[in-house]
């Protein structure tokens, strides 16, 4: 039967490669530079699918009756790591210290877990921290004050006492969410049927419920599609009066209580920060988050508004936005250049538009962060089924791939860890599918060119000519920051090696978590360079992540110098 191997040996066969006519060009008008896509699909610059090859690792699909398959899956995680460290004829080294401790093969793309009840204890962060997780998201839609506080306190305790591994922490507003309200029990709805919203308070009969939102009936209009729970059951408006609106079932299901309501191809006109969301943002702010996720935002003032709050209060932490609104997709420009990333929240996203538009947003959003020097998660939906199944759907597997190969920065499990049954195989189902499929993306080529954003900072100059030294030589990249803004920078521009990013402040080693391929670690500067720059190696050949004789690229640059001399600005190549 026919297999997929990995194996050193270049390709012969013909590869399938899917077609987006629409997402290419709607990503060529939007980006002046080539997008990430279009380099890996057209590295020659026509629209012929390319061999798929790696200077390290390739693919060969044939028959083959010799060569052991190495399932994807999580229980085979270590032997699938071990097979293709085998292949690049790596070492075997103790794996024991954490999850960077890793030779070559570390995975780059980071995996964001929402905590909740499956997840909430000091056992489980602790064991999805050893899985993969390298940021924490607290759901503000879901517990109180007091439950997110416990999840804040264990993930600082974890940081406190790991030596080489640290989850950032990720707080996620409610925003102006539209939700029915409380029914005694569960309703049956069938196609066909009348059911009525109300926006009058304490309704819930078999026929009619409330909603949270007072001007929901200003909102809708006969005609318009109704989804619930984006798109589990549907329907359709056929009237409305000064406080009611009728409906028709289209798409029947089970109503429970609290479900939330999208009308397709319309926005709410909430503010997308709330009062809630104010009392999140001043408690994420009391407890030193490293970023907050602002649901449905619409337009670039809110995150001037909310950057403006922060700095006020002298706090460092960065802003998220989550686009899965209709109304910012016209904005999108604006609103990604005035955050520090986006969030492809493709839950609400494809509720308030048509769900086959939703790939095509994904491409371009990821494009666009790339573009601009932005961070980018990908998230909803990645391993639903694993919620209640120990093994996920073989679409879900693809999904993750594509995700990656797009060059997204994150992952994100929202309900798989934080009610599911199975929270650590998700997990390491991600993790394994991520691995797997960063080890055929190629290496070794031309760093993008991610836009003028950085034109004026010599530290561009830099990452660039590091990443380009990195690609050729095959070596990992060691860089000293204070700020975290050379290793971002770093990341953006892709290098093919893994970036062990050295800083003296925890808060921005905490940060570091999310970016792609970025190693963060802590550790105290001293005076002099040369102690700092041997001591840094010391530490990687101790923990294992470098081996001796193996060659690393060290960069020292950025917007606040480390050593004030001469060679401020430097890069190295040196030999552990």
């Amino acid at each position: 039967m026919a297999q997929i191997v990995a194996t050193t040996r270049s390709i012969q066969s013909t590869p399938f490669c899917p077609t987006s006519g629409s997402a290419n060009e709607r990503s060529r008008n939007l980006l002046k530079s080539p997008t990430f896509a279009s380099k890996v699909l057209s590295p020659n610059g026509n629209n012929k699918c390319p061999q798929l090859a790696s200077r390290t690792c390739r693919i060969n699909a044939r028959k083959s009756a010799s060569v052991e398959v190495i399932p994807v899956s999580p229980e085979d995680d270590p032997k699938i790591e071990e097979h293709l460290l085998h292949l690049r004829g790596v070492p075997q080294v103790d794996n024991s210290a954490g999850m960077w401790s890793k030779p070559t093969f570390r995975r780059k793309t980071k995996i964001v877990c929402t905590i909740g009840p499956s997840t909430n204890t000091k056992e489980m962060i602790w064991k999805l921290a050893e899985a993969g997780m390298n940021v924490a998201r607290l759901n503000m839609s879901h517990g109180d004050h007091a439950s997110h506080q416990k999840v804040i306190d264990l993930v600082k305790e974890y940081n406190a006492q790991s030596k080489d591994n640290v989850i950032a922490i990720m707080l996620d507003t409610k925003g102006p969410e539209v939700r029915s309200g409380d029914l005694p029990q569960p309703i049956m709805l069938a196609p066909g049927q009348e059911f009525t919203f109300t926006i009058q308070r304490g309704v819930g009969t078999a026929d009619c419920v409330s909603v949270n939102y007072d001007d929901f009936v200003n909102d809708v209009e006969a005609g318009d599609m109704l989804l619930v729970d984006g798109g589990m059951m549907s329907l359709m408006v056929k009237s409305k009066t000064e406080d009611s609106v009728k409906c028709e079932v289209v798409d029947g299901g089970e109503l429970k209580s609290r479900r939330h309501l999208n009308v397709r191809g319309k926005s709410a006109t909430l503010p997308s920060i709330t009062e809630k969301d104010w009392d999140d943002i001043k408690f994420g702010v009391d407890n030193q988050v490293d970023f907050y996720a602002v649901s449905f935002v619409k337009s670039a003032e809110v995150v001037h508004e909310l950057k403006n709050y922060l700095k006020g209060c002298g706090a460092d932490i960065h802003v998220i936005v989550k686009i899965e609104s209709a109304d910012s997709i016209p904005n999108l420009h604006s609103i990604i250049t005035a955050s520090d990333g986006a969030m492809v929240a493709r839950g609400d996203l494809g509720a308030e538009l048509p769900i086959e538009e939703v790939p095509l947003l994904q491409e371009e959003i990821i494009n666009l962060c790339r573009s601009m020097g932005k961070a980018v998660i990908v998230a909803t939906n990645m391993l639903e089924s694993m919620i209640v199944h120990p093994t996920p759907t073989r679409a879900e597997v693809s999904d993750i791939a594509i995700a990656v190969r797009e060059g997204s920065d994150g992952i994100m499990l929202s309900g798989e860890t934080a009610h599911g049954k199975y929270p650590l195989k998700a997990v390491k189902v991600m993790h394994t599918v991520a691995l797997r499929t960063e080890a055929t993306i190629p290496g070794g080529k031309m760093p993008p060119n991610i836009g003028q954003v950085f034109k004026n900072h010599m530290s561009e100059m830099f990452a660039y000519h590091a990443t380009m030294m990195s690609n050729t030589l095959g070596t990992s990249t060691v860089v000293f920051t204070r700020t975290g803004f050379m290793g971002i920078l770093l990341s953006h521009y892709r290098p093919s090696g893994t970036i062990f990013a050295f800083t003296d402040d925890k808060r921005v080693q905490q940060r570091l978590a999310l970016y792609q391929g970025v190693c963060p670690i802590y550790m105290e500067f001293c005076d002099d360079p040369e102690a700092t720059f041997r001591r840094a190696l010391d530490l990687l050949q101790n923990q294992g992540m470098v081996i001796e004789g193996e060659e690393v690229a060290l960069v020292q640059s950025g917007r606040q110098p480390i050593w004030r001399s001469q060679s401020t600005h430097n890069i190295q190549v040196r030999k552990v």
